[in-house]
């Protein structure tokens, strides 16, 4: 038996022990790269992915029953952020500079990472942060003057505590389709080694057969919507909601993502901010969320244009505020109200979006895909895509948006019959 790990000690990408002490030995790769640097000759293809994946393997934290590895990926808010902030409440040109950057850059992630198709939890501790950060500077430099009673701190925590909630709610289960197991192996999470549809034959039979008298129950209750509909109107049908990843029938409107490897029942897309995707079970809380932070955002950075810039609305403050950058005190909290309204501004956009969405009973993966497909009109600018595949009115539309809880029930309750 094996003695148990010390809280440095961990156990490497290679199955072997190791210390935290020795994190910079044994690294054949990075001392490969230094020397062809030094010669000035190409590296080996493949040379940075493998000293990236030994790092991050090594990147770890002392913890009682062995070293915990630690995200990269969480740590350039915490550092960044604070820095680039207080760089440019230094002066109004760095401020600008600045702040148009920021978003450059994290657009340019994004989109590298959407390319890549892999997860990260950088969108996700920008967003906490950077909520946490705001709120600190609020109590640091805005507090103190005096002009903020304590009855609109109270409102403006409450409002973070609320939106916190909201957002945890957000990061539960969207409603993941089961996966199949094929020699105690799982199908999902993007694997390329699974069986072909003819190998799964017998048993996707006996799960169509199974839908199948679900389906029948329903219609002779009056309602065919859920799951079973395109399995009625036969093979081809079926077969476009054949899942060749999961392999499984998916229920109408659900979709496979491909940054989780799973399919999800009534998928309207991947969030990084939440880095999880938003399904028929998550999506109040994801639009709960979203609104909370709006008006707690909106609500902070009027107090804060009220205390610096006394005398002034909010929208003639946020564009003239004369001495401001005389004090560094009100220049920060000049910066990170702006920093603030950018935010706000792309994720009031994110929000006008859904509430468009959830009125024409659409998702975003339907939308694209209509797109695709040339199946759809744009609508009110291009700001929304009109299937007319689900939408039954504005009122009913809103009622189905709000009663998506009790379908989860529902088609959970049909998954065990």
């Amino acid at each position: 038996m094996e003695d148990a790990l010390c809280c440095c000690e961990y156990m490497d990408r290679k199955g072997e022990r190791n210390h935290l002490a020795a994190c910079c030995c044994d690294c054949e790769d990075l001392d490969e790269c230094c020397e062809r640097w030094l010669t000035c000759r190409s590296l080996p293809p493949g040379t940075l992915e493998r000293i990236a994946d030994t790092f991050t393997d090594r990147f770890r934290l002392p913890w009682l029953k062995g070293a915990i590895k630690i995200n990269i990926s969480l740590l350039p808010p915490f550092i960044l952020l604070p820095i680039f902030l207080h760089i440019a409440a230094l002066h109004f040109l760095l401020a600008v500079v600045i702040l148009i950057s920021l978003p450059v850059l994290v657009l340019w992630y994004y989109y590298l990472t959407h390319r890549r198709k892999g997860r990260t939890l950088f969108f996700l501790s920008l967003g906490l942060f950077s909520l946490g950060y705001m709120y600190y500077v609020f109590l640091q430099e805005v507090v103190p003057r005096g002009h903020v009673g304590h009855h609109q701190v109270i409102i403006l925590t409450c409002g973070l505590i609320f939106m916190f909630v909201a957002l945890s709610r957000a990061k539960r289960d969207p409603v993941y389709l089961p996966c199949q197991m094929i020699n105690d192996q799982s199908l999902c999470q993007g694997s390329n080694n699974f069986p072909n549809r003819k190998d799964l034959g017998s048993f996707n039979g006996l799960h169509r057969a199974t839908v199948s008298g679900i389906a029948n129950n329903l219609d002779m209750n009056g309602d065919t919507n859920g799951y079973s509909r395109m399995l009625v109107e036969g093979p081809v049908g079926a077969a476009e909601d054949w899942c060749t990843i999961c392999q499984l029938v998916r229920p109408a409107r659900a979709g496979h993502c491909r940054i989780c490897g799973r399919c999800v029942r009534r998928l309207d897309h991947h969030c990084v901010w939440i880095n999880s995707c938003v399904g028929e079970q998550n999506h109040q809380a994801f639009v709960l969320a979203l609104s909370l932070f709006l008006l707690t955002s909106l609500y902070g950075i009027s107090l804060t244009l009220d205390t610096i810039c006394r005398g002034r609305t909010i929208f003639t403050a946020l564009l003239y505020c004369p001495g401001v950058y005389a004090d560094y005190s009100s220049a920060l909290s000049f910066t990170c109200v702006w920093y603030c309204a950018i935010v706000t501004s792309s994720m009031g956009y994110i929000f006008l979006t859904q509430l468009l969405n959830i009125s024409y009973n659409v998702t975003e993966r339907e939308a694209r895909l209509a797109l695709r497909e040339n199946t759809g009109r744009r609508l009110l600018f291009g700001m929304v895509v009109d299937t007319g595949q689900y939408s039954q009115g504005f009122l009913r539309n809103w009622g189905q948006f709000l009663t998506l809880g009790s379908l989860t029930l529902q088609h959970s309750a049909e998954d065990i019959v």
